[in-house]
């Protein structure tokens, strides 16, 4: 299902504790809600629409890719600054970003992967794990 996009501060600035798997109709509306605004959005937390649960959906590889409880677990010592801006938010904001991550996380089935990605997508998983911890990106 198609959720609305919280643009409240204070409900995005609220950390998210892990998902389980009675989390699932959450990363289907997330799944649905990122296709939904695939015009104008790469990426998506949970947060992002109300739950605060560590789910985030991604355009990985020409595809949406759910991924459920994520942590970066390697990176690159290489970093680059730029500018993002947030569907839930107006405008942009400088942030700093690693250019290759490794991350651990549960599929859309709650199957466990390891990936390591670079650039672009990197910095959109990044964003999205941001998030989970209530920063305002």
């Amino acid at each position: 299902m198609v959720r609305e996009i919280v643009r409240d501060v204070l409900v995005l600035g609220r950390k998210s504790e892990p998902a389980t798997k009675e989390d699932t109709a959450v990363v289907r509306d997330l799944l649905d809600t990122l296709a939904a605004n695939s015009d104008r959005c790469v990426g998506m937390a949970a947060n992002m629409i109300g739950i605060h649960k560590t789910i985030l959906a991604a355009a990985i590889g020409g595809k949406a890719v759910a991924m459920v409880n994520p942590k970066i677990t390697d990176h690159s010592k290489e970093t680059y600054e730029t500018e993002e801006g947030c569907l839930s938010l107006d405008g942009v904001r400088p942030v700093k970003r690693w250019e290759i991550i490794t991350v651990e996380y549960l599929d859309h089935r709650f199957k466990k992967k390891k990936q390591t990605f670079r650039g672009f997508e990197a910095q959109i998983i990044q964003h999205e794990i941001d998030h989970f911890d209530g920063k305002i990106i």
